[in-house]
C-alpha cells in the first residue's frame, strides 16, 4: 500500500476523534491537529501520504493551508472537507489544487473508498515520477558494469536469474570491486524498478546512530530527536535496501534485522508500533561471514537468512583481460566528466594498466585514470603517466617498473614545464646522469677490472677511460 501516513486537521474534536479512530483501524498512521497553524508545523516536521483538511478553521483555513502547501512544491495530496456544500467551495479547492472535495457529513464508507483512490493515484505519481529518473539510471547501469570475463558472465547469469523474484541475496567481494553497482542491477532488472532503491554503508554510521538511522525514531524519543525521522526501511517501502558492508553491523543490532526478515515489520526507535514494510534486502560484504560466524562476531541465523543467493565478486587482478573494457570505459566517462578532449593509453601504458595487481581494484582503477588524465596533458598516456604502479608476476607479488619506466617517469617529473627549459642543453645532461651510475655499476660488478666492464658496456677501453675522467667517477682499489 502506498499510504502510510495521514494528517487531519479540524477544529471539531468530534469530527477528529472519529477520522482517527476510522482510519487507524484500517492501519494507518494518523496525526491530527486542531488548526492550520498547527497541521502546517506537522507538515513541515512529518512526512505525510494525505491530508484531510477542513475548509473553515480558525485562523489559517483549509485553503490557505492548501496554498502553503503547493507554494512549498510539496507532493502531498490533500482533501478538502466542508460542511457548506457550495459550487464556489468546490471549484476553489479545486483549482487552487486539492485531489478531491468532501461535504459534511459523510459516511466512513466515503473514506474508505477516498483512501482507496488516493492510494493508486499516489502510486501512479509516483512510478511515473521515479521511472523517469530510474530508467535513466538503468540504462547507463549497463554501461557501467563492465567486463567481458568467465567471471563477469556468470554474474550477468546470476542476476537475470534472481532480479525477477524478491529471494534476498549477499554479495561479497573485496573492496572497490563494485559491489553496490551489482545490487542497483538487480533492483532496475526486477519488479521493484520505479520504487526506492536505498543504499546504507552499515560501517560509515557510528553503532549508535545505526539503529535509528535503519529503522527511524519518534519524537522525544532522545535528546535532541525535536520531530519524528522516517528510517531507510520505510523510505524503501516498496524497492530494495541495499545494506552495504553488513559484516561490521553490530551484534545486539542483527538480531533486529532478522526480525524485519522474517516479519517484514520494524518499530521506530522511541515508538511501539509495530510499522508493516515491504522492502527486498540487498547485503554486501569484504569480509568472510563464514568466519565471523564461526567467532560469534556475526549471528549464524542472521547469515542463512541473508546468504540465500550468493553473489561473489572476484578482484581485478582475477579478471585482468576485463582491464583494457574498463580503461577505454573510464577514459571516454572522465574526460567527458572533466569537458577535456579525449585521451587515450598507448600499448605500454596499457600493458601496465593490466599487468597491475589493483589492490584497490576498479575504485583504484578509476582514481589512477582520472590522476593521469588531469596530469598529463597530452592526448596519449604513456606508462610514464601512471608512476608508482608495479607489475604483476606470477606468484602475486609486485616488482618495480622497467627501466625505461622509471627513466620515462622521472624525466617527465623533471621537466614537466618544457616550455621554460633552455635549448641545448637536455640532451648531454641527461645522458651524463645516465652514464655516470651506469658505469660505476659495472665497475663496481667487475670490482674495478677496467677491459672486463669495457667489454660487458660494448666500448673500447681507452673510451671507457675517458668516460671515467668526464664523469668524475672515483675508482675504489679492493
Amino acid at each position: 500500500m502506498s499510504i502510510n501516513n495521514i494528517l487531519v486537521a479540524d477544529d471539531e474534536e468530534s469530527m477528529r476523534w472519529v477520522l482517527s479512530k476510522a482510519l487507524r483501524k484500517k492501519g494507518f498512521n494518523v496525526e491530527l491537529a486542531r488548526d492550520g497553524e498547527e497541521a502546517l508545523r506537522l507538515i513541515k516536521e512529518n512526512v505525510y501520504d494525505l491530508a484531510l483538511l477542513d475548509i473553515k478553521m480558525p485562523g489559517m483555513t483549509g485553503l490557505d493551508l492548501l496554498d502553503r502547501i503547493k507554494e512549498a512544491s510539496s507532493d502531498l495530496l490533500v482533501v478538502i472537507m466542508t460542511a457548506e456544500a457550495s459550487m464556489k467551495n468546490a471549484v476553489e479547492a479545486m483549482k487552487r489544487g486539492a485531489y478531491d472535495y468532501l461535504t459534511k457529513p459523510f459516511d466512513l464508507g466515503v473514506i474508505d473508498a477516498l483512501v482507496e483512490k488516493v492510494s493508486r493515484a499516489r502510486e501512479m505519481t509516483s512510478q511515473v515520477s521515479l521511472l523517469k529518473e530510474e530508467l535513466k539510471d538503468r540504462y547507463q547501469l549497463e554501461k557501467t558494469i563492465i567486463g567481458n570475463s568467465p567471471a563477469m558472465r556468470e554474474i550477468y547469469k546470476t542476476i537475470g536469474k534472481v532480479a525477477p523474484s524478491d529471494v534476498t541475496v549477499l554479495v561479497q567481494g573485496e573492496s572497490g570491486t563494485g559491489k553496490e553497482l551489482i545490487a542497483r542491477a538487480i533492483h532496475y532488472n526486477s519488479r521493484r524498478l520505479g520504487k526506492p532503491f536505498v543504499p546504507l554503508n552499515c560501517a560509515a554510521i557510528p553503532s549508535e546512530l545505526l539503529e535509528s538511522e535503519l529503522f527511524g525514531f519518534e519524537k522525544g524519543a532522545f535528546t535532541g530527536a525535536t520531530e519524528r525521522k522516517l528510517g531507510k526501511f520505510e523510505q524503501a517501502n516498496g524497492g530494495t535496501i541495499f545494506l552495504d558492508e553488513i559484516g561490521d553491523m553490530p551484534f545486539d543490532l542483527q538480531a533486529k534485522i532478522l526480525r524485519v526478515l522474517q516479519e517484514r515489520e520494524i518499530t521506530r526507535t522511541g515508538g511501539n508500533q509495530s510499522i508493516p514494510v515491504d522492502v527486498r534486502i540487498v547485503a554486501a560484504t569484504n569480509q568472510d561471514l563464514e568466519e565471523s560466524v564461526r567467532k560469534r562476531q556475526f549471528r549464524e541465523d542472521l547469515y542463512y537468512r541473508l546468504n540465500v543467493i550468493p553473489i561473489h565478486l572476484v578482484p581485478l587482478r582475477e579478471r585482468a583481460e576485463d582491464v583494457p573494457l574498463l580503461v577505454e570505459y573510464f577514459l571516454g566517462k572522465i574526460c567527458n566528466e572533466l569537458d577535456v578532449p579525449p585521451k587515450r593509453c598507448s600499448n605500454d601504458a596499457l600493458n601496465l594498466l593490466t599487468s597491475y595487481n589493483w589492490p584497490g581494484n576498479i575504485r583504484e582503477l578509476e582514481n589512477t585514470i582520472k590522476r593521469a588524465v588531469i596530469l598529463s596533458p597530452d592526448p596519449l598516456l604513456v606508462a610514464g603517466d601512471f608512476p608508482g604502479l608495479t607489475t604483476r608476476q606470477e606468484d602475486g607479488k609486485g616488482e618495480e617498473l622497467s627501466l625505461e619506466g622509471i627513466v620515462d617517469v622521472k624525466l617527465r617529473g623533471s621537466f614537466s614545464n618544457m616550455e621554460r627549459m633552455e635549448s641545448g642543453d637536455v640532451y648531454a645532461m641527461v645522458l651524463e646522469q645516465v652514464e655516470r651510475p651506469l658505469i660505476r655499476f659495472v665497475l663496481e660488478k667487475t670490482r674495478g677490472n677496467q677491459v672486463r666492464a669495457a667489454d660487458i658496456l660494448g666500448i673500447n677501453r681507452n673510451t671507457l677511460r675517458k668516460k671515467i675522467t668526464e664523469l668524475g667517477i672515483e675508482l675504489r682499489k679492493e
